[in-house]
């Protein structure tokens, strides 16, 4: 005879499966309702980059980024993280905010300009400058680096006219559209740029990161601002232009020559 003990397991099988298929709309419901308010009741973690940017009063999670070191001795930090302390709102017509939030400065969007000015002395030359810059919004510069050269002053414009452009304003009158040291270079919003200017006899040098992008002999050279209220920088100030910045680790350091030999040529190109 034959055994027919599996014919009661075929039988549950079928009933089974019936039974899962009836049921498994409501079943998978209730996991998402459950697993929703899992997500819902956890706390958020430290290291997801939403938290992370609320935890930073709304601004891009980049800014949290930890600011990379600053190469050489003798730096001296312009800027103590708090507050505007040895810092002015620059008097531009149609200005931004200017705030200090989570150890930045915050320059918000103007019409055109926005901009801080160091109250404090500051050398005429043989210095270098540098601080960290990000552009948050905007297309234009996100860092107008105004300095003194001498008895005469520049800007380092960063990121201008339509958000590429790198140049010194001015040079025998003309600004940094114009001259000789005029690149054009991609920036991304919401990424820290190490922005580093050396002024010394006879020579301009800037850096971006660690590439270098200006290094100009300046021996007859007219040097100048471009004629505007980018004049209200003097000194020494910061400024962007219909454009949305932070910045961070402003430094300056007494320097006593060029980083290195001029370029053959008057510029670098």
């Amino acid at each position: 005879m034959k055994n027919h003990s599996y014919l009661p397991k075929i039988k549950f099988t079928a009933v089974s499966a019936l039974l899962a298929w009836w049921l498994w709309p409501a079943c998978l419901a209730l996991a998402q309702t459950e697993s929703s308010a899992t997500v819902a009741s956890k706390p958020a973690s430290a290291s997801d980059p939403a938290s992370k940017a609320k935890a930073r009063n709304g601004l891009p999670p980049g800014i949290a980024k930890p600011p990379a070191p600053f190469e050489g001795h003798g730096w001296e930090s312009l800027f103590n993280g708090r507050d505007l302390t040895g810092w002015r709102k620059t008097d531009f017509a149609g200005s931004g905010d200017v705030k200090v939030r989570a150890g930045v400065v915050l320059l918000n969007m103007g019409d055109p300009f926005t901009g801080i000015n160091y109250t404090n002395e500051f050398p005429k030359m043989n210095y270098e400058v540098a601080l960290d810059a990000m552009r948050i919004m905007g297309t234009d510069f996100f860092c107008g680096l105004t300095v003194p050269v001498g008895n005469s002053y520049c800007s380092l414009i960063v990121g201008g006219w339509g958000g590429a452009l790198v140049g010194i304003s001015s040079l025998d009158d003309m600004d940094a559209s114009e001259n000789a040291t005029t690149t054009f270079h991609r920036f991304e919003k919401g990424r820290w740029y190490r922005i580093r200017l050396r002024i010394t006899a006879g020579r301009i040098e800037a850096w971006i990161d660690k590439e270098k992008v200006v290094d100009v002999v300046t021996t007859g050279t007219k040097i100048s601002l471009r004629p505007g209220d980018i004049e209200l920088s003097k000194p020494f100030g910061i400024a962007s232009w219909e454009t949305g910045a932070a910045l961070r680790e402003i430094k300056m350091r007494r320097v006593d020559k060029p980083s290195c030999p001029p370029p053959k040529s008057a510029y670098l190109k």
